[in-house]
């Protein structure tokens, strides 16, 4: 007959006690170190706060609503922060500037600045960053997706690998009506590509905030890579297949095609333009590191702001994962397609900024200080963004070309 098992021995008190000591807090004692930061929660039994997030990363002054998931070590939330206002909300490694929000929905690697909002129902994963009060309706989908300050996206939105910006305020701003698609996989080749980032604006110009605004209208999309220039209106209920110029009103038809799926990828007619829209994406990308790197977070340290310098920091690791994807998949349609090689991008050049830099102490009010520069400000600015972007793009286009 076989003998039972022996019964394990009790743990004494001694090793108990040690076991206790170093074993993680549980879920229940990591959110209770928020509320003895003073962090609002409404009901904190449907708060749940994951070993790996700091709390001292958690400003005092954020309010947690009833299911919030707060997950990864780079997540950040700043004064006046807010997540699930309208629902659940699962943030992972995210970051929130002051006074952003998220309604409900889930977001991963995102930065927001400033009085940012997400609305309801988001699905937003890594390389998104949306700048000073640029906000979504519900149901948006983002990712690698760059909103300059104030840019204004409708309900039922999926953009992936867009950089959009123009306007001058919350109340003069580029928007996109409810209902719009960014296409940014295209089937041609083996198994297709990504080599699609569009440009709706620009950084060189778009980041001082003087720029006419654009409008994409509903019910829409926009076939990858494309360019649309500012002070431009697209139609409602169309796909967007050409670049749209500066100050045009686009209604685009399209054409029947009735041809053979597999053609030959000409150098000319599809491997270079493809090349240059995503050539000029890089260097535009490369520029708003630069501007970052010097002008927003060189400011924010001036002015001893250690929550700026934190959310900066993050929003210039975002810029860099975008950077590093859009370099990943252009040599990936190069290698496909059989064009030249793309030399290696290497780290960023980045020249001293130009524009006076001068805050007080706690002060680094970015759009503020933005509205204050002078034409003459502006003008060296931009020349500096563009030298940036010219130089990113010479280096690419070295071995693209």
């Amino acid at each position: 007959m076989a003998t039972p098992p022996a019964n394990p021995s009790p743990a004494s008190p001694a090793t108990s006690a040690v076991s206790a000591a170093s074993a993680p807090p549980g879920p229940a004692a990591r959110v209770e170190a928020l509320r003895a930061r003073g962090v609002r929660m409404l009901d904190p039994a449907q708060v749940f706060v994951d070993e790996d997030v700091d709390p001292a990363r958690v400003d005092a002054s954020a309010t947690l609503y009833p299911g919030t998931r707060l997950h990864g070590r780079r997540t950040f939330l700043s004064a006046g922060a807010a997540v699930g206002v309208e629902g659940p909300a699962t943030l992972v490694d995210c970051v929130l500037g002051e006074g952003a929000s998220i309604a409900s929905g889930y977001a991963k690697g995102a930065v927001l600045l400033r009085a940012a909002k997400l609305g309801a129902n988001a699905h937003v994963r890594e390389g998104t960053i949306l700048e000073e009060e640029a906000s979504t309706a519900h149901a948006v989908g983002l990712k690698q997706t760059i909103l300059l300050s104030f840019v204004t996206l409708g309900s039922l939105i999926n953009f992936c690998d867009l950089l959009m910006a123009g306007g001058m305020s919350r109340e003069d701003h580029s928007e996109v009506g409810s209902g719009f698609i960014h296409f940014n996989f295209t089937p041609w080749g083996k198994s297709g590509d990504k080599a699609t980032p569009s440009l709706i604006g620009d950084v060189t110009a778009g980041v001082f905030l003087r720029q006419r605004r654009i409008f994409l209208g509903g019910q829409a999309g926009l076939v990858g890579p494309r360019a649309v220039g500012y002070g431009s209106m697209t139609g409602a209920g169309q796909v967007v297949r050409r670049d749209v110029g500066a100050g045009q009103l686009s209604i685009q038809v399209a054409r029947a095609v009735e041809e053979p799926l597999e053609r030959p990828m000409s150098m000319n007619t599809r491997i270079a333009p493809v090349v240059e829209k995503n050539v000029a994406y890089i260097a535009q990308l490369r520029a708003l590191e630069a501007f970052y790197v010097e002008a927003r977070l060189g400011r924010a340290r001036h002015a001893g702001r250690a929550d700026l310098v934190a959310v900066y920091e993050e929003a210039i690791a975002n810029i860099g994962l975008c950077v590093a994807e859009r370099v990943t998949r252009l040599k990936s349609f190069l290698k496909e397609h059989g064009g030249p090689a793309l030399p290696d991008l290497g780290a960023p050049v980045i020249t001293a900024c130009p524009l006076p830099l001068a805050v007080a102490p706690g002060d680094a009010d970015h759009v503020k200080w933005i509205r204050s520069l002078s034409p003459a400000d502006v003008e060296r600015g931009q020349a500096w963004l563009e030298s940036v972007a010219k130089d990113v793009g010479a280096r690419l286009r070295g071995g693209a070309a």
